[in-house]
């Protein structure tokens, strides 16, 4: 979509089925973040549509994003580095905690910073052509998206170190048995596919998919005692709404329950 009938914006935005399907618009970089790609998925994921209740993430051009543009790459001072990597943070924060449910249609290269913004969603959806790799250590420099964090709950630290340090990458089963992806399919179905699981998830209980959002992440990295007592205010809290009371109806009832207006 032009921005003001001139330049291209980074991401492209389309609403169906009040699911929002935003799209790197990069193609010729292989989707790759520059301050622009960030700042405009802040604007987004800081005020979503008002009609969206889950949001599918894709890459145009068969690539889903190969990270840092490192061609606009800029030398600063160290302490404007870790500025700039806080950002980064705080924009990740806001896919996985901004309370809407996300896939991540994976094609091509899920390289760098791709890879930390996948590892930010909560469905990922791989085809073949897939490829996922932290390849930060080969350039001479280190991750500051939050690939520490969330792709080393994904992996593990053993073996996220050793995926940095010799730069390795791995492919769509590989990243599957990984837990880098949770779906594999064909080629050409990861965006349908990411979409249909967007409505399927889009028809749940809104606090229901808020409290697995919100809760899980943060009970695993709490005591063992602690998580036990967070999971059991999430359950109270659930279980007082309305959507609690209609899943009782449908089961009851014998028929789909109906979340949603």
């Amino acid at each position: 979509m032009p921005d003001g009938g001139q330049t291209p914006r980074v991401l492209k935005v389309d609403l169906s089925d009040r699911i929002a399907t935003v799209t790197f618009n990069r193609a010729d970089k292989r989707n790759a973040v520059n301050d622009s790609f960030i700042e405009e998925l802040d604007r987004f994921f800081s005020s979503p549509p008002k009609n969206v209740d889950a949001v599918v993430l894709a890459g145009a051009g068969g690539h889903f994003c190969a990270g840092l543009d490192l061609a606009e790459h800029e030398q600063r001072k160290s302490i404007d580095n870790v500025y700039h990597s806080r950002n980064w943070h705080r924009v990740m924060d806001q896919i996985e905690f901004g309370g809407l449910p996300v896939v991540s249609a994976l094609t091509g290269a899920v390289i760098g910073g791709g890879l930390e913004i996948a590892a930010a969603s909560h469905v990922r959806v791989a085809e073949p052509s897939v490829r996922f790799q932290l390849p930060e250590g080969l350039r001479g420099i280190f991750v500051g998206g939050g690939a520490t964090v969330r792709v080393g709950r994904i992996l593990g630290p053993d073996r996220l170190r050793e995926m940095m340090l010799t730069g390795r990458s791995y492919g769509q089963e590989e990243g599957l048995n990984l837990g880098l992806s949770h779906y594999s399919v064909g080629e050409g179905q990861a965006l349908s596919r990411a979409q249909d699981l967007a409505r399927r998830i889009a028809q749940n209980a809104e606090f229901s998919n808020y409290l697995m959002i919100q809760t899980i992440p943060r009970v695993a990295n709490m005591s063992a005692d602690d998580g036990l007592f967070a999971e059991s205010l999430a359950a109270a809290m659930s279980q007082t709404t309305e959507g609690a009371k209609e899943g009782l109806r449908a089961f009851l009832e014998k028929r789909p329950p109906r979340f949603r207006d």
